[in-house]
């Protein structure tokens, strides 16, 4: 079966507008290129390009220093310390915390003992 259809021919005016835009964005392109060229080569350009080298070789010098200094490991050395002293407070508080309940404990014993001395000894005159 053959179809019935119709092929359009090519509107040379859309052709024309086509070729037309497409030159008119390979001169755009060219015209930035050129501005480009011509903005590398300024001086406010150059400016820029020596500031951003100096800022980039400041940073890096920066941190250069900081890891030759060994910051690193003093913060760990740091860290460690603090570590082990707040251990040995800790260990400390719980000593301190064992004793003060076993003296807290002796001193119940002892007032437990009086008053059964006290008790004890209010029964005896009352039995005689």
């Amino acid at each position: 079966m053959k179809e019935n259809t119709k092929k359009e021919p090519e509107n040379s005016e859309n052709k024309g507008i086509k070729d037309k835009a497409k030159e008119l964005l390979d001169k755009a392109e060219d015209f930035l290129d050129e501005k480009m060229e011509e903005a590398k080569k300024s001086k406010a350009f150059e400016s820029i390009s020596e500031a951003l080298d100096k800022a980039e070789d400041f940073i890096e010098d920066k941190i250069e220093d900081i890891k030759q200094s060994g910051a690193k490991e003093k913060l760990e050395t740091f860290a460690d310390k603090t570590e082990d002293k707040a251990k040995d407070t800790l260990s400390r508080l719980k000593d301190l915390g064992r004793k003060l309940a076993d003296k807290t404990a002796d001193k119940l014993e002892d007032i437990a003992e009086n008053i059964k001395k006290k008790t004890g000894e209010e029964e005896k005159p009352g039995n005689s």
